[in-house]
């Protein structure tokens, strides 16, 4: 509108929701062989059919799916990528202030790093409901295996994927992991936002950074190592579970019992790398929180 400056018209909810689900589409174009190459570290030693194939590192994991299954691998469960980026990041982002206002003390103007965490990890679990299917059926797409014309295709294509799911495991199976995936939201939430705000105020207390843009950067790539860190054995049950068909485990905790006794701590830790890839780029375009209208943590892109 002419004559108004950016910050005196604050963008309507709807604005928050497209806008929050369009960004995080072009970063998932940008990060999916990433967490395609993620996904197939975090289940190796666990799926049948990739035992035959050994993945080591993420660029040895995108060029070896590249050379047995063919260029368009790394973008397998793509569709559902962008659904679940849609569904996400609007629910999780276009409702974040509200939530956040509505933690909030009355009459305050200033929001504290805990009302800050209650609002990410409210719309997070209320984001990681609405998404759970789209998210299952990615997970699914990227962990399966084709090495060739004669190999079984379970699903023929996305909505063909939601409609097997849903008629061999039940409409549940949908929704199959949603605890460990809330579980996981909340711990990069906590993680991320108590890290940036330390990392930032050690900056500016030191006097090696003024507050700009260099020093959210800075701030979000160390939030964003710590996230990572910290939520990993997390994120590889949530894969595992997700992944897994019925019977093979009981529940989200049996998974990692088997994942320890079978495999050792270390398991938990595998895809870090790529993790770390996949992650950092949403942190350091996200920042810095709280500077703009539309607030892009990267846990609200995850």
């Amino acid at each position: 509108m002419v004559g108004l400056k950016p910050s005196e018209v604050p963008p309507t909810t709807a604005v928050k929701f497209l806008g929050a689900g369009t960004a995080a589409c072009f970063a998932d174009l940008l990060t999916f062989p990433l967490d395609t190459a993620k996904v197939r570290l975090q289940i190796q030693g666990e799926n049948q059919a990739a035992r035959s194939t050994q993945y080591r590192g993420v660029l040895g994991t995108i060029l070896t799916m590249v050379r047995t299954e063919g260029p368009r691998s790394p973008y397998k469960g793509l569709v559902a990528g962008l659904q679940r980026q849609m569904s996400f990041a609007s629910v999780r982002i276009g409702l974040y202030d509200s939530v956040k206002q509505f933690y909030a003390p009355k009459g305050s103007d200033h929001c504290s790093i805990t009302t800050r965490i209650l609002a990410g990890c409210t719309t997070g679990a209320m984001a990681v409901t609405c998404a759970q299917p789209t998210d299952v059926v990615k997970i699914r797409f990227q962990a399966s295996v084709h090495t060739g014309p004669g190999s079984n295709r379970k699903y023929s294509g996305t909505m063909d994927a939601y409609r097997t799911i849903a008629r061999e495991e039940g409409v549940r199976g949908l929704w199959k992991g949603t605890l460990p995936n809330i579980t996981r939201n909340a711990i990069i939430n906590c993680a991320e936002m108590v890290t940036y705000d330390i990392i930032k105020e050690k900056l500016l207390d030191c006097h090696l950074l003024t507050d700009n843009f260099p020093c959210h950067f800075i701030s979000a790539f160390g939030a964003g190592f710590c996230a990572t860190v910290v939520a990993s054995p997390v994120d590889v049950v949530k894969t595992r579970y997700m992944n897994s068909p019925p019977g093979q485990y009981r529940s989200p905790f049996d998974c990692m019992l088997k994942m320890v006794t079978q495999e050792g701590p270390t398991a938990f830790y595998k895809g870090r790398c790529s993790v770390m890839s996949s992650f950092l780029p949403y942190s350091d375009s996200s920042a810095p929180w709280g500077k703009t209208n539309i607030h892009f943590p990267k846990s609200a892109l995850s």
